[in-house]
């Protein structure tokens, strides 16, 4: 299960973390954010030591979502160890999202 970060806890969740992170900027009211949230619930659930996975809602957290370039929901952004590593936009298919973070984790 994905954890909801904010402004105030971003940093002890995301960028102090140690290992793959990924980030997923998202709005309540957007349909691909909707669709993908099983998707991501799912890899989390396959590799929980290897993967940790957050939310951030751009409505509530539009800060964060400026200072990361975030410019459409959903925005996939992979950190590694505090630094960003790559990122996905829109609705992604799970063989492509998959693909990234095997190719992270080596």
């Amino acid at each position: 299960m994905a954890v909801r970060v904010n402004v105030e806890t971003f940093a002890a969740e995301v960028l102090q973390a140690e290992g793959l992170v990924l980030v997923d900027f998202y709005s309540d009211s957007c349909v691909p954010c909707k669709r993908i949230a099983p998707l991501l619930s799912e890899v989390a659930a396959a590799d929980p030591d290897g993967l940790k996975v957050v939310k951030v809602n751009i409505n509530f957290d539009a800060e964060l979502a400026e200072q990361y370039a975030v410019q459409a929901a959903p925005t996939l952004v992979f950190f590694q160890n505090g630094a960003e590593v790559a990122r996905l936009r829109g609705l992604v298919k799970k063989a492509e999202l998959t693909e990234v973070i095997d190719s992270l984790k080596k």
